[in-house]
């Protein structure tokens, strides 16, 4: 519990219950995971709309970034010295077609895409499925 207020403090948030199990659902499932992983993680001690909201300040704040999947958005915890002006997420995604689990690749890097002309992106995601260590 000790490091889960560390980590709250550090990024200048105030402890609470939802906060502290939330983190710990990512630290202890070590995948990416849906609002409804958490909603079934969690059981019935935080509302949908709670749930929701420490989700949002934990990306707002760096601690966690946006996976998207085949099956919509999933979040994961940031390994890096994220912050609310920068998220260094440049890696690659796996998702795995036996367990459904998605985890990062943090070794694995996006390669340089070049845009056309008048094209900005804003951000990068790039998601490989097949079979996992664990599945294979």
């Amino acid at each position: 519990m000790e490091g889960l207020k560390e980590t709250l403090k550090e990024h200048n948030l105030r402890t609470t219950t939802c906060r502290e199990d939330v983190l710990s659902a990512f630290i202890n499932r070590k995948n990416a995971l849906s609002h409804g992983d958490l909603e079934g993680a969690l059981g019935e001690a935080y509302d949908r709309v709670t749930i929701y909201r420490t989700l949002k300040t934990f990306l707002e704040k760096g601690i966690i970034h946006k996976v998207l999947d085949d099956e919509g958005l999933r979040y994961a915890l940031c390994s890096h010295n994220c912050s609310e002006q920068q998220h260094h997420h440049d890696h690659i995604h796996f998702k795995c077609s036996a367990c459904g689990e998605t985890n990062c690749l943090e070794n694995l890097h996006i390669p340089v895409v070049q845009l056309p002309n008048g094209y900005q992106a804003e951000n990068f995601n790039l998601l490989i499925q097949g079979v996992c260590p664990k599945c294979n």
